[in-house]
């Protein structure tokens, strides 16, 4: 794309249309955003690692009972909730489609020598095996996939769960994924950044689609040196706590619990985001 085309773009894009999600799968792209995750000095990629002892023992407490049980990780990034799991006891597997987020899960395992298998591959096409005492999914990636796709994702976890596993879901609110689509649009300029390891400029700009209950988000990066434009769009879909219930429900999962945060309590930090548990029934439900 050049300027040109960026000038002339439809308004309002239709949700998905125009990209699933930012290029996570991009060599480049995924290495860039693998120091995202293990930076210390924000939790926008992944959680600083305080933050995440406390979420893991939290799962491994109150979730799991302190109990060792085989766990999925769906959307692992670089295993940062994986291997303090796997330190406990547990029995860990992990799928992402970032490269370079993977490669370093699975350096991490084989040097410390944990119990962790990790796969590359797209969570919607991935098999994901089965006998898991708890599937999680969490930092609200639920909500980045299309509704069909997160239902078979929902059916997939069902089938992958021992009878009583629990799948734990942390997805975005409704409130957090409609305030997303109606930002303003804006820009910044960088000598680097997670876009580009060359000066660029990066555009965004957000819409809200009542009638879907979808956000997306573009992303214009502009080469500073050629004026070559890139474009990404990365489009949401929101639900209501209720909308989640069913959706559980509907996938054959049941005992459905809500959790203001992954610590069991109010984090004003992160109360764009909420959990929801629940449990695989059994054959004779």
């Amino acid at each position: 794309m050049n300027l040109l085309g960026m000038v002339r773009r439809r308004s309002p894009p239709s949700p998905w249309a125009e990209g699933e999600k930012i290029p996570w799968h991009e060599p480049g792209f995924s290495e860039r955003m693998l120091a995202e995750h293990l930076s210390q000095e924000h939790d926008a990629a992944s959680r600083r690692f305080s933050i995440i002892d406390r979420h893991v023992e939290w799962i491994h407490r109150e979730l799991l009972s302190g109990r060792p049980t085989k766990i999925l990780d769906l959307c692992c990034g670089p295993g940062l909730y994986t291997s303090r799991l796997a330190k406990l006891g547990h029995e860990c597997v992990g799928i992402d489609y970032s490269p370079a987020a993977i490669a370093y899960a699975k350096e991490q395992g084989r040097r410390e020598s944990l119990a962790c298998t990790y796969v590359l591959e797209d969570v919607r096409k991935a098999e994901y095996g089965s006998g898991f005492g708890l599937v999680m999914f969490i930092f609200g990636e639920f909500n980045v996939f299309r509704p069909a796709d997160a239902r078979r994702i929902l059916e997939k976890t069902r089938e992958a769960l021992a009878d009583g596993g629990i799948v734990l879901l942390e997805p975005h609110t409704f409130d957090a994924v409609r305030g997303m689509g109606q930002q303003p649009a804006s820009w910044y300029s960088s000598e680097s950044g997670l876009f580009s390891d060359e000066p660029h400029i990066c555009l965004e700009e957000h819409f809200w689609d009542e009638g879907s209950r979808t956000s997306t988000t573009r992303f214009f990066i502009v080469d500073a040196a050629t004026g070559d434009v890139t474009q990404h769009a990365a489009s949401m879909q929101a639900y209501t706590d209720d909308g989640y219930a069913r959706m559980l429900r509907e996938g054959g999962l049941g005992s459905v619990r809500f959790f203001p945060s992954l610590s069991g309590h109010e984090d004003k930090s992160q109360d764009e985001l909420l959990v929801v548990t629940a449990r695989r029934r059994g054959a004779t439900r």
